[in-house]
């Protein structure tokens, strides 16, 4: 993988039938993307990669991993770097933007292109109290 990785948190939910299907959060620093992961893997999601992922295309999808250096790391705001099982990759369905601005009440669909390959693209709130089950809902249209 000779691409950059891009400034995104992943992380993966198992689906019967599918595997394991990931999400990447994406957003500035401080957005929330570190916590809002931890309250997913507190619900049964696993880490992929946090704050940089690689993603790259195999078979007409998009895949992250991490990088090698933080590997099983996820970094919790006041603790410090935590060490988190982790899976080594998983096939990308959805990009979550993370803002801290409003976002729209009844949005049309988005799309972000990576690596020539578009995957739906949602805005969300990180830090609301919703955004766990906003994103368990969303994933299982994957």
């Amino acid at each position: 993988m000779t691409d950059q990785p891009i400034h995104a948190t992943t992380v993966a939910l198992f689906r019967p039938g599918r595997g394991w299907i990931g999400v990447m959060l994406t957003g500035p620093s401080g957005a929330g993307k570190s916590d809002l992961a931890l309250r997913l893997i507190a619900r049964g999601w696993r880490l992929v990669a946090d704050d940089y992922t690689h993603v790259f295309a195999s078979g007409g999808h998009l895949y992250g991993t991490a990088p090698a250096t933080i590997a099983g790391r996820i970094e919790a705001r006041g603790l410090g770097i935590l060490h988190q099982p982790a899976l080594a990759q998983a096939r990308l369905g959805l990009v979550v933007s993370l803002t801290a601005d409003a976002v729209e009440r009844l949005p049309e669909a988005d799309f972000q292109t990576l690596r020539t390959i578009d995957l739906p693209r949602v805005m969300l709130r990180g830090f609301e109290a919703s955004a766990v089950e906003k994103v368990t809902v969303l994933s299982r249209r994957l």
